[in-house]
């Protein structure tokens, strides 16, 4: 499984790179800010709304700490997505926020 930084995701972002950021943390902690552009997926309902993901994509997987998008990672990739895990989490994120 892949990882990649905050600060080079915050880069790509600024390079107005189109990414596919799938934010697994729970409604309330998502609601105190995300990633612009983040999907909210809670890591419990994952495998009920992977239908909603295209395997010919990539995912970047966030969550608080990096330990849930973790999870969420290999699952998906079990199931044969390309996914990313944002190393740190949204505690290390210093870009902006929606």
């Amino acid at each position: 499984m892949e990882g990649i930084s905050t600060k080079d995701l915050q880069n790509s972002l600024q390079e107005n790179k189109t990414l596919n950021i799938i934010d697994v943390r729970e409604v309330d902690e998502v609601a105190e800010g995300k990633i612009p552009g983040a999907v909210n997926i809670p890591l419990g309902l994952l495998e009920f709304r992977m239908n909603e993901l295209d395997k010919s994509k990539e995912y970047i997987m966030v969550c608080r700490s990096g330990g849930r998008s973790g999870r969420a990672s290999q699952f998906l990739e079990s199931r044969g997505f390309k996914v990313i895990n944002m190393t740190g989490g949204m505690l290390a994120w210093e870009g902006v926020m929606e």
